[in-house]
């Protein structure tokens, strides 16, 4: 009989899979005035497995600089030119069911204000795409660094088939995934 520890350890790699089968999620902050493109990994090698998520990091953003955020969701265990692969179109092409909520800590983002969405749905936050409804998806997103601190950046994935509205929160629906990254704004 595995611990409790490898039982947790499992179900949260259940969770962050979920309902999308893919093994890489991928934060790409790239500045809106040109510089330098950030980039943070969250991995589970083995997909539903019994390795542990790798998360790289931190993300370390420009004090003041505007990024626009791009998530991408990929399957490893996939050839890239397997319709599998790349799980971001999935997730575009059924925009009306999926969501990104985020959170971060101590003031790292000066826009959007506050801590995110994942505690309050209608708290700001600054998606760019949207579905047919023109609800938000959250596969790019724009953020500008606050001043210099240190924090923690949540992202979370809901699958919402037939429950995404306006005030469908975190609670509603299952968790593709829900990765935290450690984050720096010098």
């Amino acid at each position: 009989m595995p611990e409790t520890h490898q039982l947790v350890s499992l179900l949260h790699r259940m969770t962050l899979v979920g309902i999308l089968r893919f093994t890489k999620a991928t934060l790409t902050f790239t500045p809106s005035g040109g510089g330098t493109v950030v980039t943070a990994s969250a991995t589970y090698p083995d997909g539903e497995g019994v390795q542990d998520i790798m998360v790289d990091g931190p993300i370390n953003l420009a004090a003041g600089v505007t990024y626009t955020l791009a998530v991408t969701l990929i399957n490893e265990l996939a050839e890239p030119t397997d319709e599998e692969y790349n799980v971001s179109e999935e997730v575009e092409e059924e925009a009306d069911e999926h969501i990104f909520f985020f959170a971060w800590t101590n003031n790292v983002f000066s826009d959007p204000a506050g801590n995110g969405n994942i505690d309050n749905r209608a708290d700001p936050l600054n998606y760019e795409d949207e579905d047919a409804n023109r609800q938000p998806l959250g596969l790019e997103t724009t953020w500008t660094a606050g001043t210099a601190a240190s924090g923690t950046f949540r992202v979370v994935l809901k699958h919402q088939p037939d429950l995404k509205t306006a005030t469908s929160d975190v609670n509603v629906g299952e968790t593709d995934l829900d990765v935290t990254f450690t984050i720096t704004v010098n």
